[in-house]
């Protein structure tokens, strides 16, 4: 069965960093396309950064080179850095792959 578990959440000044961990299990990871999404209260749930399988990345225009997706197959784990966190970059995040969720990671970030 597919799972994914994401780890990393937490609370953070304006300015700080944070790392985003999702464990995959169930898949064979380099056959698939990644992705990290989230949702803020009262707000709809959006893309904020996409890798394929290729290694080729997207990122949601509000990223503006703050975030940094990536992959370790091997070790089945997907991982989002963001820097320069923002009050507006609270929401609970979501590791997507293949079509399957994971629980999400709450994000604050105190101004």
């Amino acid at each position: 069965q597919s799972q994914l578990v994401e780890s990393g959440g937490g609370l953070a000044q304006a300015g700080e960093s944070l790392g985003l961990s999702c464990a995959a299990s169930g898949f064979t990871l380099e056959h698939y396309g990644i992705g990290w999404f989230r949702q803020a209260p009262g707000k709809e749930r959006e893309m904020v950064a996409n890798m394929t399988n290729d290694e080729s990345t997207i990122y949601g225009d509000f990223v503006k080179g703050r975030f940094s997706i990536s992959r370790d197959n091997p070790k089945r784990t997907v991982s989002l850095q963001m820097n320069s966190l923002t009050a507006e970059d609270t929401a609970v995040y979501y590791c997507m792959i293949g079509g399957v969720w994971g629980q999400g990671t709450q994000v604050t970030v105190s101004s």
